[in-house]
C-alpha cells in the first residue's frame, strides 16, 4: 500500500488552491476525490478519475497543483477520461497528463477534440501512462517516438485515417504488451510487421475482433464496434492492471459507439484541409456520421461483404498443446468450446483481407501469443511457416538470412574458405551483387519514394506543371526518360537531375499521348502516338529543352494516323513499328520511309489494348485484347492466323516479353497476372494476386531486374506488388499514399528501371480531379528516410484502360 499524503489533505489543499485563485472548486474533482477515499477505505485500488468533460480552463491551475502532489500521496492511480465533449485547451490538457509521472494509469481521449498540435506533441514527447486509448485518432502515418516507457496497452481502434507506420514508430515502447488497431486503414504487411517487430514485449495484437457465432448474435450490425478488449472469450488477455472504473458510465477499455459517433460537436468541415505542411496528422476528412466504407475509400470493392461472408472461418481446437506453457490463465473453459464453431470477424482493418495475413503475422512476429483474440498455438506456427515459405520470399534471390553489407563485401574481397563451403554451388558472377541487393532490401522495409521533380529553364514566373500520361526509360542512357502528357506534349527529361532535355509541344495536333517507344539502334529517336491517332517520330537532338515560337519540324517524321490509338511498339531492328488502339486492327509502319505498310484487320473480337514486338526477333509480336485472348503472331506468315492463342478469364490489359523472350507476362483486369511460355503459350506461373471484384480495376505488370522479378499495379489500388518471376512468391508490396485528405493515388502505369536493380517508376494519379498525376521513383535499396513524407492513391477512369 502506498504511503504519503492522505486524500483528505489533498482535498484540503485543492480547495485552498481554488480559493487562492478566486474560483469555486470543481464539483467533479471533489467527487473524484471522495470516490478515491471510499476505495481506500474499502482497501481497493484508490484511483483518482478525472472526467475531462467537466473541466474548464479556469479549473486548470488548482487541478494541476493537485495532480503534481499525487505521486507522493496515498492515491494509487490517476485516470484521465474524455467522453464526448471537452473545452479544455490542448496545452492545459498535456500539462495535466504529464503532471503525475509515476501514477498516471489510464488516458482515454477522443483526440479529435484537441487538434493536430496536441497529437504531434503527444507523439513526439510521450506520456507516462500505462494504458492509452486514442479514439478516432487522426494520425495517417503513426510516429510515436516520445517517451512511453510505462505503457503496456495502446488502443487506436477506429482510427480511420491511419494507413501506415513510420520507420521509427514504436522504438520507445519497450513494455507495450497489448495493441489494438481494428477499423484502421492499414494494409501493408511488410511495413506493418517491420514496425511491430520493434515492440519486444508485444504479446497480443488485434486488427479485427474474432467472435463466435453466439457472440456475434449479441453484436448486431448496427453496433459493430465491440467493447475494447471485452469480447466474452477474450479473458485470455491480461488487463487486471487497468480495471474498469467502478460506478462510472465511462469504462477505460469500453467505448460506447453512439456516445461519440452521433455527437455533432465532432463533425469536421471537409473543406478545412490543411495542406501547408506534410504533417503525419490528418484532420480534414473525418465526419463521424459517415459509414466505415465512406471513411475507407481504399478498401477493396466488396469489403463489406467480405466482413460477413469471406471472413467466416473455421478454426481447429484452441486448446494449448501439452508441451506448451500458456502465458495466460483461463478463468473458465469457454475457450475449449470455440473449436467446433465458426469465428466471425468484426471491425476488420483492410490488412486482414491480404492473402495469408494471419500466417504472415505469425511468422514475422515470433513473440506474439494472441492475434485477433485467437491464441497462437504451436501447430499454428508450424503451419504458418510452411505457408509463408510457399507464398512469400523472405529476402530477394531466396536468401534465407539477413546479412550486413560489410560482411558480404568482406566475403567478396577475401573469398573466405568458409564462404565456399556454405555456398559450394553458387558459381554465378551475380552471387555477390544479389547478396548485396538482398541485404539492402532486407534493411529497407520502407523503400524510398520520390516524385519526379521537373525543372524547366523558363523564367520563374512562367513555370508550369505537367500532366504525365505515359512514360518510358531510355534504352541506353540510364539518366533519361521520356513522358507524354494529357495535353499532347512529349518531354525528355534527365530523371536524375530533373532537367528537361527536349520539349516537344502538342501545337494542337495531338491530344493525350498514350504510346511511346524509343528506337534502340538510333537512341536519339522516339515514336509518340496520341489518342486522336497522330503518330510522329522525333529526334531529340534537334528538339530544344523549352517551347519555341515556331515548330521544330526538321527533327520529326509524320506517319498516317491510326484512329483511337492506345499503343505503339518498335521491332528489334528499328525498321518497323506497330500501332493498336480501340479497334480490332493493328497497323504496320515502315520507319525509314514513313509509310503505313499494312493494316491487319480483325485480329481479335474486341479492341486490342497493347501490341508488343519481341526483344530479339524482328518479326514476332504479341497482342492482348479485352476479348480475353493473347495471341502470338509472325510477320513472316503475313499474320492471317496466330502462332497460338492463350486465354485469360478476364479482359487483357497488358502483355510484354521477358528480356530474353522466354516468357510472356500477361495482365488481365483485376489482378489476373500470369506468365506464359513464349514458345507455345503454355502457363508457366500464375501469380495468384487477390482480385477486388471490380471490372474497372485495370492491371499492368512489367519485369524488373531483367526477368528476375515482376512488378504489378492496378488503377483501383494504391499498391505495387513485387513477385519473384520464377516462383511467384511475393517479395514486397509498396504502398502509395499522398499528403492531406483526399490525396490518395492509384497506379496508372509502371516500369522497372532497366539500369538499376530493385528500382522502378510508377505513374500514379490523384483521386482529386484538380490534382495532376505524378511519376514516382521507387528505390527498394534505399530507406524512406531520404524521402520524408511521400507516399501516394486514385479512382478508375476509362482512360486507365488504354496503353501500358
Amino acid at each position: 500500500m502506498t504511503s504519503g499524503t492522505d486524500i483528505s489533505s489533498l482535498e484540503t489543499r485543492y480547495i485552498c488552491s481554488c480559493q487562492a485563485r478566486g474560483i469555486p472548486p470543481n464539483k467533479q474533482v471533489l467527487l473524484a476525490l471522495f470516490k478515491a477515499k471510499l476505495k481506500k477505505a474499502r482497501h481497493e485500488v484508490s484511483s483518482l478519475v478525472i472526467l475531462l468533460d467537466d473541466i474548464q480552463d479556469a479549473d486548470f491551475h488548482p487541478l494541476l497543483d493537485l495532480l503534481m502532489e499525487v505521486d507522493v500521496s496515498e492515491i494509487d492511480a490517476v485516470d484521465i477520461i474524455n467522453g464526448s465533449v471537452c473545452t479544455l485547451s490542448w496545452e492545459y490538457l498535456l500539462s495535466l497528463l504529464r503532471a503525475s509521472s509515476r501514477k498516471l494509469r489510464v488516458v482515454d481521449l477522443q483526440d479529435i477534440l484537441f487538434g493536430k498540435d496536441f497529437l504531434l506533441d503527444l507523439a513526439q514527447r510521450g506520456l507516462p501512462c500505462q494504458v492509452l486509448n486514442l479514439r478516432s485518432s487522426h494520425f495517417r502515418k503513426l510516429t510515436m517516438i516520445g517517451n512511453f516507457m510505462r505503457m503496456h496497452t495502446l488502443n487506436l481502434d477506429s482510427s480511420a485515417s491511419l494507413t501506415n507506420f513510420r520507420e521509427e514508430c514504436f522504438t520507445c515502447m519497450p513494455n507495450l504488451k497489448f495493441l489494438s488497431l481494428c477499423e484502421t486503414r492499414i494494409t501493408n504487411l511488410w511495413t506493418t510487421t517491420a514496425a511491430l517487430a520493434k515492440l519486444p514485449s508485444l504479446v497480443e495484437l488485434r486488427f479485427q475482433n474474432f467472435l463466435q457465432d453466439d457472440e456475434a448474435r449479441k453484436h448486431p450490425a448496427s453496433d459493430r464496434r465491440d467493447d475494447y478488449w471485452d469480447s466474452d472469450h477474450t479473458e485470455i488477455s491480461i488487463h487486471d492492471e487497468a480495471p474498469s472504473v467502478s460506478g462510472e458510465s465511462i469504462m477505460y477499455r469500453h467505448f460506447n459507439e453512439e456516445q461519440y459517433l452521433n455527437n455533432t460537436d465532432m463533425n469536421i468541415d471537409r473543406s478545412s484541409e490543411d495542406s501547408s505542411d506534410d504533417s503525419e496528422v490528418d484532420f480534414s476528412s473525418q465526419d463521424r456520421e459517415t459509414s466505415s466504407m465512406e471513411l475507407l475509400p481504399d478498401a477493396p470493392p466488396g469489403w463489406e461483404d467480405l466482413v460477413n461472408l469471406q471472413n467466416e472461418v473455421s478454426f481447429g481446437t484452441l486448446d494449448m498443446q501439452d508441451d506448451e506453457e500458456p502465458f495466460f490463465r483461463l478463468s473458465d473453459s469457454r475457450l475449449s468450446y470455440i473449436a467446433p464453431k465458426k469465428c466471425i470477424s468484426h471491425n476488420p482493418s483492410p490488412i486482414c483481407f491480404e492473402k495469408f495475413y494471419r500466417e504472415y503475422m505469425i511468422v514475422s512476429l515470433p513473440n506474439l501469443k494472441i492475434l485477433d483474440n485467437l491464441p497462437i498455438r504451436k501447430v499454428d506456427r508450424e503451419k504458418a511457416e510452411v505457408i509463408f515459405s510457399q507464398n512469400f520470399e523472405y529476402l530477394p534471390y531466396k536468401r534465407k538470412n539477413k546479412e550486413s553489407v560489410v560482411s558480404i563485401l568482406q566475403k567478396r574481397e577475401t573469398r573466405a574458405n568458409h564462404t565456399r563451403r556454405l555456398f559450394p554451388r553458387r558459381k554465378s558472377q551475380y552471387f555477390y551483387s544479389r547478396s548485396l541487393s538482398a541485404a539492402k532490401v532486407g534493411s529497407a522495409a520502407w523503400p524510398a519514394l520520390c516524385p519526379l521533380s521537373i525543372m524547366d529553364t523558363t523564367a520563374r514566373d512562367d513555370r508550369r506543371s505537367y500532366r504525365p500520361r505515359q512514360f518510358e526509360y531510355h534504352p541506353s542512357d540510364a539518366s533519361l526518360m521520356v513522358f507524354g502528357t494529357l495535353d499532347g506534349e512529349v518531354i525528355v527529361i534527365n530523371h536524375e537531375s530533373g532537367k528537361i532535355v527536349s520539349y516537344i509541344p502538342s501545337l494542337g495536333t495531338m491530344n493525350s499521348v498514350l504510346g511511346l517507344c524509343w528506337l534502340k539502334n538510333y537512341p536519339s529517336k522516339v515514336i509518340a502516338g496520341s489518342d486522336n491517332g497522330s503518330l510522329r517520330l522525333y529526334d531529340i537532338r534537334l528538339m530544344p529543352p523549352t517551347a519555341t515560337g515556331s515548330h521544330q519540324s526538321a527533327g520529326s517524321i509524320m506517319f498516317d494516323d491510326f484512329d483511337q490509338l492506345t499503343s505503339v511498339h518498335v521491332n528489334s531492328t528499328d525498321e518497323l513499328f506497330l500501332a493498336s488502339g480501340y479497334s480490332k486492327h493493328v497497323a504496320l509502319y515502315d520507319i525509314s520511309s514513313g509509310r503505313r505498310l499494312q493494316v491487319f484487320d480483325d485480329m481479335h473480337r474486341e479492341h486490342i489494348n497493347v501490341v508488343k514486338f519481341s526483344h530479339h526477333s524482328p518479326s514476332i509480336f504479341a497482342t492482348s485484347s479485352f476479348d480475353r485472348e493473347v495471341k502470338m503472331w509472325d510477320l513472316r506468315q503475313k499474320p492471317n492466323q496466330p502462332c497460338y492463342t492463350a486465354l485469360s478469364s478476364r479482359g487483357n490489359v497488358m502483355v510484354c516479353f521477358s528480356p530474353d523472350d522466354q516468357y510472356l507476362l500477361v495482365s488481365a483486369v483485376d489482378n489476373e497476372v500470369k506468365q506464359l511460355l513464349a514458345v507455345d503459350g503454355r502457363l508457366h506461373l500464375d501469380f495468384s494476386i487477390t482480385s477486388t471484384g471490380s471490372s474497372q480495376n485495370y492491371t499492368r505488370s512489367y519485369y524488373m531486374n531483367g526477368r528476375d522479378y515482376v512488378i504489378s499495379g492496378s488503377c483501383d489500388e494504391h499498391v505495387v506488388r513485387i513477385c519473384c518471376a520464377q516462383t511467384g512468391r511475393r517479395l514486397r508490396d509498396v504502398s502509395l499514399e499522398g499528403k492531406g485528405s483526399g490525396a490518395s493515388m492509384f497506379v496508372q502505369s509502371l516500369r522497372g528501371d532497366p539500369f538499376r536493380d530493385f528500382s522502378m517508376s510508377v505513374l500514379a494519379a490523384y483521386i482529386r480531379p484538380s490534382s495532376n498525376s505524378e511519376i514516382v521513383k521507387v528505390n527498394l535499396l534505399a530507406s524512406s528516410d531520404q524521402d520524408k513524407g511521400y507516399s501516394y492513391t486514385q479512382h478508375s477512369h476509362p482512360l486507365f484502360s488504354s496503353g501500358g
